[in-house]
């Protein structure tokens, strides 16, 4: 009768943060709050229902399991937090007016302007190690007049018949 009743109250405590969770998604205006409602109350909701399982169930031979699964929803929860928080900064998903403080904004502005910013780096906006955009091969292509990837291009592939046929030492 007791345990029952433990049961309950774990579980409908567990629905109520999963609810909380689900509302604070839909409702919430941008996208740092959201981030918040769907991990917060969402461990805590998960820890409710498998406390429910554990008290249920009885046995200590499951107790290892479940704090498992917990302690593998607490790791992953603040890091895929923590890069949809990154990734929402950066490509400047959110909404400037209703952060408080935004102690990033001195730290990115400063390594916006420092010299080769973006150049040869990872987290250079195209993502590739030249710091280029995407269209630059393209763009290089239609420049030289030429239609195979690289060709004639200053960044490989051999120049065309018509290229080198102007120039000192070509072919006339």
């Amino acid at each position: 009768m007791i345990q029952d009743v433990v049961v309950s109250v774990l579980l409908i405590g567990g629905a109520l943060m999963s609810l909380a969770a689900g509302v604070g998604l839909v409702r919430f205006p941008d996208l740092l709050s959201r981030m918040h409602a769907a991990t917060k109350p969402q461990v805590l909701g998960l820890l409710l229902f498998l406390l429910a399982l554990a008290v249920e169930n009885g046995s200590w031979l499951l107790v290892p399991v479940l704090v498992l699964c917990w302690v593998f929803q607490l790791l992953t929860s603040p890091v895929s937090a923590h890069m949809v928080g990154r990734a929402g900064y950066r490509t400047r998903h959110l909404r400037r007016d209703l952060l408080t403080l935004d102690e990033l904004d001195d730290i990115v502005t400063r390594a916006a302007a420092a010299p080769g910013h973006g150049q040869g780096r990872a987290g250079s906006p195209a993502g590739d190690p030249g710091g280029g955009t995407p269209g630059d091969a393209a763009t290089t292509a239609e420049e030289g007049g030429t239609d195979g990837p690289g060709a004639g291009s200053p960044r490989g592939g051999a120049p065309d018949a018509a290229t080198t046929a102007g120039e000192p030492g070509g072919s006339s």
